[in-house]
């Protein structure tokens, strides 16, 4: 259940790194950073860390492949004030 909603998040927000500081995915988060801990520990199963891995699931946030998605979301957010002339982007689009 939580591994297709995190695909779904992905798809819209082009990231897996739900937060349990996002109120609209406060579940999501938490879920993730179970993952996270659980991976750590060496005692998430192989098949459940191949499958996050197939989605590009990011283990540690301090990892550099994270770097490419946040200049990813800064050229979307020049191109959006590009068009509307201001950086104030609504929730959804």
């Amino acid at each position: 259940e939580h591994f297709e909603q995190l695909c779904a998040y992905k798809a819209q927000n082009g990231h897996c790194n739900a937060s349990i500081w996002d109120a609209r995915n406060r579940s999501l988060g938490a879920w993730v950073s179970m993952q996270r801990s659980l991976h750590k520990k060496n005692i998430l199963s192989s098949n459940h860390t191949q499958k996050l891995n197939s989605i590009g699931f990011l283990w540690d946030l301090r990892d550099q492949s994270y770097e490419p998605s946040w200049m990813n979301m800064y050229q979307e957010l020049k191109a959006f004030h590009s068009k509307h002339k201001h950086t104030i982007v609504p929730e959804r689009l």
